[in-house]
């Protein structure tokens, strides 16, 4: 046999020794391999601060002072309903003392009804319909609630009723036209300062969520 052709297949032999070699050692791979992750750090066990238990419930100390017969009220109150919170019953109250003026103010009762008690309902009946009958007429725009402050809170232990006793200051224009259309009262330009002191009541843990206006002390 012809010496190059012998030395080109002893030379092919040990190339294909040489891949199965190296398959066996690598093993083979298929499709599209992820990269290896990143070692994570490891994670700590416990908070990352101390959690202090039992401190002042803020949203109750924001407003009176801790052992009053008012925090001790509203205490109870969130004890009773657990989803209670001040700071969000401000809130809906300051949107319902803007309801409330400017439905009274333009006479719109059957849209503040709901948010009344009866008496207080019955009263503003009287007034509305006192102003008709002398063919008055009220134009007024609410700018806003420049002063909110809670200044009392008693619940009775055993009814559950629960009274919150509100101060707004608040800002607005108001003014009165006669039977003509010509006004004879207040002004469209010139706002005036209103304070009304206003009790708001519910019974708490009742499935009725809204608070009623039991009360309108100017």
């Amino acid at each position: 046999m012809n010496s190059p052709l012998i030395q080109l297949l002893v030379l092919a032999a040990i190339a294909v020794f040489l891949i199965l070699r190296l398959k066996n050692v690598l093993g083979t791979r298929e499709g599209f391999e992820k990269p290896p992750l990143p070692q994570q750090p490891a994670q700590r066990s416990g908070p990352a601060f101390e959690v202090i238990e039992g401190g002042p419930d803020l949203d109750i100390t924001d407003h009176f002072d801790e052992g009053t017969p008012q925090a001790r009220a509203l205490a109870e109150m969130k004890r009773i309903e657990p989803s209670f919170n001040v700071t969000e019953f401000m809130a809906g109250a300051r949107g319902a003392y803007e309801m409330i003026v400017m439905g009274y103010e333009r006479g719109e009762l059957d849209d503040i009804k709901p948010f009344l008690a009866e008496d207080v309902y019955d009263s503003f009946v009287d007034g509305v319909a006192a102003r008709e009958d002398q063919g008055l007429s009220i134009e007024a725009e609410f700018i806003g609630v420049r002063e909110l402050q809670l200044e009392d809170v008693s619940l009775d232990p055993e009814t559950k009723e629960a009274e919150m006793t509100l101060r707004f200051v608040a800002e607005l224009t108001s003014a009165v036209r006669d039977s003509d259309g010509k006004i004879i009262e207040g002004s469209l330009t010139d706002a005036k300062k209103q304070k009304d002191t206003w009790v708001f009541a519910r019974i708490m843990g009742s499935d009725d969520p809204n608070w009623f206006l039991v009360s309108t002390d100017g």
